[in-house]
């Protein structure tokens, strides 16, 4: 009776020893997918620290952006198509024109940018996400609307700046 109680206390602390580890090695993998190294943004008002959730980084080329400040979707057609349905959706067309040549606001083409930082496409991702202190709002996921959140996620900014980019001979991957 004696080998059977401790035979069954022994499976049970094995059991534990191995649930144990298991969570912990699961809130390790979690921790190192919440860890995503991230560049340094700022807002283009000010040059403030600019907040972004790292969840909001979700897909691949998001991931690639964060982390470098280059943009994957440069020259991708596929993705290009996507960013110009969104810049039309977003009513960025009314502001920037067709092929972001600039109308009312300012053209997005380069080589001359009203805020010199947009010849970066980190540059012009925060730019796109904070607004500006000229006139343009934030179209950020959650700054844009806050209940319930609307607006364009980091992938989605990756977009429409990779159509902006297939209408002006700058990358802003320099």
């Amino acid at each position: 009776m004696n080998k059977h109680l401790f035979l069954v206390a022994l499976i049970s602390m094995l059991a534990a020893c191995g649930q144990g580890s298991s969570s912990k090695s699961a809130d390790a993998g979690a921790g190192s997918d919440s860890e995503i190294k991230m560049i340094d943004l700022v807002t283009t008002q000010d040059g403030s620290a600019l907040k972004i959730d790292a969840k909001l980084f979700d897909t691949p080329a998001a991931k690639e952006f964060i982390a470098t400040g280059k943009n994957p979707y440069i020259g991708v057609e596929a993705e290009i198509l996507a960013g110009k349905k969104k810049f039309s959706l977003y009513s960025c067309v009314a502001c920037h024109g067709g092929r972001a040549e600039g109308a009312v606001g300012p053209s997005l083409q380069g080589p001359n940018f009203k805020y010199a930082k947009n010849a970066t496409n980190k540059g012009m991702f925060e730019t796109i996400w904070h607004g500006t202190n000229g006139g343009m709002g934030a179209k950020g996921f959650g700054l844009m609307q806050a209940d319930p959140p609307d607006g364009l996620k980091p992938d989605e900014v990756l977009k429409v700046i990779a159509w902006i980019r297939s209408n002006s001979a700058i990358t802003g991957n320099e």
